[in-house]
């Protein structure tokens, strides 16, 4: 099969579905940061969000940029999960750095409640594309 004859979207759908996809990701976190903050009666100030979110939102963005997410950001084994558990991973660490909790049932929590949000879009995503085709 030559490379002319392979079907690729055009390069304006690429970034437009990477974009989305990133966006998706990160209000995701922001949710979790806010269910969080809102199940500990904690103030509901961006301030506040933000104090809570940055570390998996920079965990996010680290996983996205080496990890080039940007390439299949839809893919769940190749996107989802490395987004998934690099955003925990490295939004734990800094947690712990910045004198941020880090229990183990909160670790526990995160990592639960993060692969659903950031593994189950994806699979909404493939599912309903599976659908739609058949």
């Amino acid at each position: 099969m030559s490379a002319s004859s392979v079907s690729v979207a055009p390069r304006g759908a690429r970034v437009r579905t990477a974009v989305l996809a990133l966006l998706g990701d990160a209000a995701l976190v922001l949710l979790f940061a806010g269910l969080g903050r809102s199940s500990h009666a904690r103030d509901a100030t961006v301030l506040g969000l933000l104090e809570t979110a940055w570390p998996f939102l920079a965990g996010l963005a680290i996983t996205w940029i080496s990890a080039r997410i940007s390439r299949r950001p839809l893919a769940i084994v190749k996107s989802g999960i490395p987004v998934w558990l690099g955003s925990v991973a490295i939004g734990m660490i800094l947690r712990a750095l910045a004198g941020q909790g880090t229990a183990l049932a909160f670790v526990i929590v995160a990592t639960v409640t993060l692969g659903v949000f950031l593994l189950g879009w994806r699979a909404l995503v493939a599912l309903f594309g599976r659908l739609r085709r058949s």
